[in-house]
């Protein structure tokens, strides 16, 4: 890692995408972040926030210019930017655990565009200045949905395709130096985990700051190529690299007999 390196994070206002933030921040790189509520989020102050709609192609556009414009490259792209948790109870009812014949459309609609086609569209414009400058790396937050039946069929579907994506684009762009990565979080304590924390069990949680641990580490590996198209977990690239997370704590991989 160079103390020029610059990261992109998507939607990173809040939770996941805001502690991958503040530990790129805590490393040195130059630090971007979009969403649409970013000019109001609690980030550090050496944060470059851009407020964006990934849904608006025209406005991730305007933010890769930007990026390009003000430092002239970018190292690292993390697609967190998501959508389908917001409304999870309708009219007095929890949807997000129906049979897929009942769940609401809007929330595969909220999942692919936002989260799925998302990721793609950052990726596009990423990987065309990485390309360029023959490196990079690109991280998309997934999880184990992908891989078994968690919470609803649109879930699975979009984590699927969140993965799928990962392993043809590193595909396409290892010629070129390019790594592309799936990274799964456990039980992270973000805000709206915490507002739950009286009815979860959060002994092997992880903070939002340790999933950016896992990403700086993989930004510092020098043969990170050989990871990509990989899908990772977050914990076990603790174990792998020597980290712990902010609180000293280790906490364990889950697998997906435990996920």
């Amino acid at each position: 890692m160079r103390s020029d390196d610059v990261a992109l994070v998507t939607g990173g206002s809040r939770g996941v995408g805001r502690g991958i933030a503040q530990a790129l921040v805590r490393e040195g790189m130059t630090v971007y972040v979009t969403g649409r509520k970013v000019a109001d989020a609690d980030l550090p102050a050496a944060v470059v926030r851009i407020p964006c709609d990934h849904r608006e192609d025209a406005q991730v556009a305007a933010a890769f210019e930007r990026i390009k414009s003000e430092r002239g490259r970018l190292d690292l792209l993390v697609n967190n930017a998501w959508g389908g948790y917001e409304n999870m109870v309708e009219d007095g009812k929890f949807t997000w655990s129906e049979p897929f014949w009942l769940q609401p459309r809007w929330r595969w609609d909220a999942m692919m565009t936002v989260g799925v086609r998302g990721a793609f569209i950052a990726a596009q414009f990423a990987a065309r200045e990485m390309v360029a400058a023959n490196s990079g790396l690109i991280v998309n937050i997934s999880f184990w949905a992908a891989q078994k039946y968690l919470g609803n069929v649109l879930y699975g579907c979009a984590k699927a395709a969140t993965d799928k994506l990962t392993a043809d684009m590193a595909h396409e762009l290892a010629p070129h130096g390019i790594s592309v990565v799936s990274l799964y979080p456990g039980l992270v304590r973000t805000e709206a985990v915490m507002a739950a924390a009286d009815f979860l069990d959060l002994t092997n949680s992880e903070s939002p700051e340790f999933i950016g641990r896992a990403v700086s580490a993989l930004v510092r590996d020098p043969q990170k190529l050989s990871r990509s198209g990989q899908v990772l977990v977050a914990a076990q690239l603790a174990l792998d690299y020597g980290f712990t997370d902010i609180d000293g704590r280790q906490p364990r991989p889950l697998g997906l007999t435990d996920a």
